[in-house]
């Protein structure tokens, strides 16, 4: 493994994190948009990362897809929303913003995790280069 591989398969990590972090953002934007009792309810969205290489020193990460949330929603009890049906009721999405935002946070420390890399290699090339002009 070279420096430059190391700074691929950290930058593979980086793209990873930043769509899982911009589900996560979809997701708690989300999070109170009613819809009427027969509509179709905001189904949270989550990335679903897979190993390329792994093991081998060179490959990354890759979004391999992305699964979708619930699509039955919660119904709510609001009569004064002008979205409620005959009874009162409301959907809003399944989600839980608890978990929205652990998931926020363990993308972010992520995130930050593969910056650092790259951030390291490219100090140890630049080191590397001062070292051949001595």
């Amino acid at each position: 493994m070279t420096i430059f591989s190391a700074i691929g398969i950290a930058g593979t990590g980086v793209t990873v994190y930043r769509k899982w972090l911009d589900a996560v953002a979809d997701n708690v934007a989300n999070i109170n948009d009613a819809v009427s009792t027969n509509g179709d309810v905001f189904r949270a969205r989550y990335v679903q990362a897979q190993a390329v290489g792994y093991g081998s020193g060179e490959g990354g990460a890759v979004v391999a897809g992305t699964a979708l949330g619930d699509a039955k929603g919660r119904l709510v009890y609001e009569p004064e929303n002008p979205l409620a049906d005959r009874e009162g009721y409301v959907k809003y999405p399944s989600i839980d913003l608890g978990s929205q935002m652990t998931q926020m946070i363990m993308a972010q420390r992520a995130y930050q995790a593969n910056l650092t890399v790259v951030d390291r290699a490219k100090d140890a090339y630049q080191a590397a280069i001062q070292i051949g002009k001595g």
